[in-house]
C-alpha cells in the first residue's frame, strides 16, 4: 500500500466495527511502510492486510480484511500467505477475531490469552493526582525502556510517532522522579480509546485512567482493551462501570513472549500490537 491507501484499510476496519483512531494512518504506516498490503482485481481494492516488522525477531499482523462481496474465493488466503512470507522467521503476534481463530490455529498460531474491549461513558468528578505529568516531559529513553518490558520487541520509532501525534493525549505517572507508567488516549471514529495503559501497580493505573478520561467530554464513549489474564486490569474496568463489547484472541506463531503482563492494563492497538 501507499500511505494514502491505508485509509482504505481504516475505513474497512471501521465497517467491521473495530473502531480505528481518526489519526492512525501516519503512525501505523510509518512504523513499517513496507508492511501494508492491498489486494487488487482490475485495480479495484478487494482486500488488505498489515504485517508490521519490529526488528529482526518480532512482527505483528493486523487489518486482515476482505471486502464482503469478495469473500469465499481464496483472496484472503493469498493475502495471508503474502504477509506470512514478508514476516520471514520472526515470531508473529496477532489479535484474532472469533471468526478467524480456528484458521490461525491451522496456520500454527497458538492461543496466549484473550483481550477484552470494555466500553463506558466519560463522567465528571474524576480525581486527578499530582503525580500525573505530560508524557512529553519524560525523557524518551525512559519511555522506550518501560515499553520494552511490556512489548515483545523494542519499538522506539513507532512510540515516537504515537506519543508525538498532536491529537493524542499522552500522560505519565511518576513515583518520585521515576517513570511508573504511561497512557495514551485518542479520538476514534466512535468515542475515545485508551492505549496503551501501562503502570507498575493498579493504583497508578487507576490514576492514569482517570486522568486520561478527564480530557474527554462528558457522555462520550471510552474504550479500553484489557488482557483478561491481568485480573487487576479487568477489575479496574469494572470499577468504572465498563462493559464488555468485543474480544480477540492474542496468538503467536512461536512461543509466547515473556512480558510483564501484570503491568499491562491496556493494549496499545489490536492492529499493531
Amino acid at each position: 500500500m501507499s500511505k494514502d491507501e491505508v485509509g482504505i484499510a481504516i475505513n474497512w476496519a471501521s465497517a467491521e466495527g473495530w473502531n480505528p483512531g481518526n489519526y492512525d494512518i501516519t503512525p501505523f504506516y510509518e512504523a513499517d511502510n513496507n508492511g501494508f498490503f492491498i489486494g487488487l482485481i482490475d485495480n479495484e481494492p478487494v482486500g488488505c492486510i498489515s504485517a508490521v516488522s519490529y526488528g529482526r525477531d518480532f512482527g505483528f499482523i493486523g487489518f486482515y480484511i476482505v471486502r464482503p462481496d469478495f469473500r469465499g474465493r481464496g483472496y484472503g488466503l493469498r493475502l495471508w500467505r503474502h504477509a506470512i512470507n514478508y514476516m520471514g522467521e520472526r515470531n508473529i503476534g496477532l489479535d484474532g477475531v472469533l471468526a478467524q481463530q480456528d484458521n490461525y490455529k491451522k496456520s500454527g498460531f497458538k492461543f496466549a490469552y484473550r483481550n477484552i474491549r470494555f466500553e463506558c461513558l466519560a463522567a465528571e468528578d474524576l480525581r486527578i493526582p499530582s503525580s500525573i505529568v505530560s508524557l512529553l516531559n519524560v525523557p524518551f529513553d525512559a519511555v522506550v525502556a518501560y515499553d520494552d518490558s511490556l512489548f515483545p520487541a523494542s519499538r522506539p520509532h513507532f512510540l515516537n510517532l504515537w506519543i508525538n501525534e498532536p491529537a493524542h493525549i499522552c500522560l505519565a505517572v511518576m513515583d518520585d522522579e521515576r517513570l511508573a507508567g504511561f497512557g495514551v488516549i485518542r479520538h476514534c471514529q466512535k468515542g475515545f480509546k485508551i492505549g496503551p495503559l501501562f503502570a507498575d501497580n493498579p493504583e497508578f493505573a487507576e490514576s492514569l485512567f482517570c486522568s486520561l478520561v478527564s480530557h474527554v467530554p462528558n457522555n462520550k464513549h471510552i474504550y479500553l482493551d484489557v488482557p483478561e489474564v491481568n485480573t487487576e486490569a479487568v477489575r479496574l474496568a469494572l470499577k468504572y462501570g465498563m462493559v464488555r463489547v468485543f474480544e480477540t484472541a492474542r496468538m503467536y506463531s512461536k512461543s509466547e513472549p515473556k512480558i510483564e503482563i501484570g503491568k499491562l492494563f491496556g493494549v496499545t492497538s489490536f492492529e499493531l500490537g
